[in-house]
């Protein structure tokens, strides 16, 4: 079996920035323990495969070791290749996932993505979280992932994980923020239980940072920055119960891959 991969960088204004994302496009579903296997040769944080479903496509991503219920970046890549390289007319994508219906549109080169809003709810700070990150955050969040939030950004550039340390706490992954200098806040994300250490631009993360910073500040639109070596913008509007992100994608590499 000969299969269509397209690799893109999401949340990227040129290759080799962003987070790079692999996208296999299906005309039915291949049996999971393939596509987990596919992800695990991509060695990319998250391969996303969908099919065509009436007037909608369903989607799932994986990591290299599991399938998850929610992925921003790749979902952006999933729509970049569905609008540029499969003949789809329309500016709207609506797709079926595990976190129900994502809706996708674009306008121009941007793609704008509405996703379900996760808004963190604040907990004590765990001391193998603060003995993780190496320092204590002012505050900390949950819902699914650990927010911690801290002074500036500094702060978030100057952390150095122990991942070892964080990979044993009950969540999916940690999650750093803090106000900018440039931007309306900045954050570095790590999910160490998933085999992705420091995730470069994180989609799903901000379903839990975009709620949190309406909270803190009132506002309801916000430019922020995944300040990791790779670095992504995201242009982020709130409107109580979903999310709405958008950024660019670069196609970085269209191949074939060979499955039994």
């Amino acid at each position: 079996m000969k299969l269509d991969l397209y690799q893109v960088d999401a949340f990227a204004n040129r290759v080799f920035e962003g987070n790079p994302a692999a996208v296999v496009p299906l005309d039915k579903w291949l049996p999971k323990t393939k596509m987990q296997s596919i992800a695990q040769e991509n060695n990319l944080s998250e391969t996303a495969f969908f099919c065509k479903s009436d007037e909608s496509f369903d989607l799932r991503w994986f990591t290299p070791n599991r399938e998850v219920e929610l992925c921003g970046h790749a979902t952006l890549a999933s729509a970049f290749v569905i609008f540029n390289f499969l003949d789809y007319k329309m500016d709207k994508i609506s797709f079926k996932s595990l976190s129900g219906m994502l809706y996708v549109e674009k306008s121009g080169d941007l793609i704008k993505m509405d996703l379900p809003s996760q808004k963190p709810i604040k907990c004590n700070i765990p001391e193998l979280l603060e003995d993780g990150l190496g320092t204590k955050p002012e505050a900390c969040y949950f819902n699914e992932d650990y927010v911690a939030v801290f002074e500036n950004e500094n702060n978030i550039i100057s952390i150095d994980p122990n991942f070892q340390k964080l990979k044993r706490l009950n969540s999916r992954g940690v999650i750093i923020t803090a106000p900018g200098y440039k931007y309306d806040f900045v954050s570095r994300a790590f999910f160490p239980k998933y085999t992705i250490l420091e995730d470069p631009v994180t989609g799903s993360a901000h379903t839990k940072l975009i709620p949190y910073w309406f909270e803190r500040t009132g506002k309801k639109e916000f430019i922020s920055k995944q300040i990791s070596e790779r670095g992504g913008e995201l242009f982020c509007e709130y409107d109580g119960e979903r999310v709405f992100i958008s950024g660019y994608a670069k196609m970085y590499m269209k191949g074939e891959i060979h499955i039994d």
